[in-house]
């Protein structure tokens, strides 16, 4: 960039290096993290069990042996802390902040884990909120980390834009429900991650089926699925169908995700740990 640039390329015309060459918005994370892969976990819209997909493959990589980690971006809705039995404050050294951690080594970082009392609403503006989920990223001490795992907030605004430039995201993991107008919106957030060049990596349908206790069929409470026809017009490789499961339920009120028994979890970590 020319030392007198006044920024209005037009009133020089000079092919300048900031012209040519992108400008990069990515953030450097704490200098005692060491993050391998970044996973987010995203959806169009809010109540699909972002939070829930997140846990069960947070727990299931864990399962696998790795370093895990949460980084709970849902800064007005957090949920990460409750589902894992987590509710201390956390805790810094005026250096750095210190993750809380779960009953088997997963490392979290929430909003929650700072507020006086878990109920107390957060009502910011979205560039603040957006600079806390940074925060979470440059200010946290993660350690030594193979997979994090980014719960984000629904839609395509503020904090989502802020992630996808600010953190080097490995790829998305997208949630949806079977209803045609959640389908509809999901695909909104498909078509930011190619936006933004971030590949698509697994699609997850959550509520897919009720198995019944009395015959054991799977009925589909909320018609038919879409998974498979929204993955292929997205060339989505992967694909997993969660079930309703009221003992899912209440282990998750219980502050016990980790105790969960998902294959399809299983199957998926499994499938992200071999990309």
């Amino acid at each position: 960039m020319a030392e007198n640039c006044n920024n209005n390329c037009a009133s020089c015309g000079s092919d300048c290096p900031s012209r040519r060459t992108p400008q990069s918005f990515l953030k450097a994370p704490h200098e005692g993290s060491h993050i391998k892969k970044v996973i987010a976990v995203v959806s169009g819209k809010g109540g699909v069990g972002k939070s829930l997909v997140t846990g069960l493959l947070a727990s299931a990589m864990r399962r696998r042996g790795k370093n895990v980690a949460v980084l709970d971006a849902d800064v007005t809705g957090p949920s990460v802390p409750a589902e894992f039995g987590i509710y201390e404050r956390a805790v810094g050294d005026g250096k750095a902040i210190f993750p809380s951690q779960t009953s088997t080594g997963i490392d979290i970082m929430s909003m929650n884990l700072l507020l006086d009392h878990a109920s107390d609403p957060v009502v910011w503006r979205g560039p603040v909120i957006a600079g806390v989920v940074t925060q979470f990223w440059t200010d946290v001490m993660w350690g030594d980390v193979d997979y994090m795992f980014v719960d984000m907030p629904p839609g395509t605004g503020d904090v989502p834009l802020t992630i996808f430039q600010s953190l080097p995201v490995d790829g998305i993991v997208v949630v949806t429900t079977p209803q045609e107008m959640v389908g509809v919106i999901v695909e909104k957030a498909v078509k930011m991650a190619h936006m933004m060049n971030k590949p698509v990596l697994a699609l997850v349908e959550n509520m897919s089926y009720f198995v019944c206790d009395s015959c054991g069929k799977k009925h589909r409470l909320f018609g038919e699925s879409r998974l498979q026809e929204t993955a292929g017009a997205y060339n989505i490789p992967l694909t997993a169908q969660l079930p309703i499961d009221p003992a899912w339920t209440a282990l998750v009120d219980a502050g016990r995700i980790e105790d969960i028994s998902c294959p399809a979890a299983d199957e998926l970590a499994l499938a992200l740990d071999a990309e």
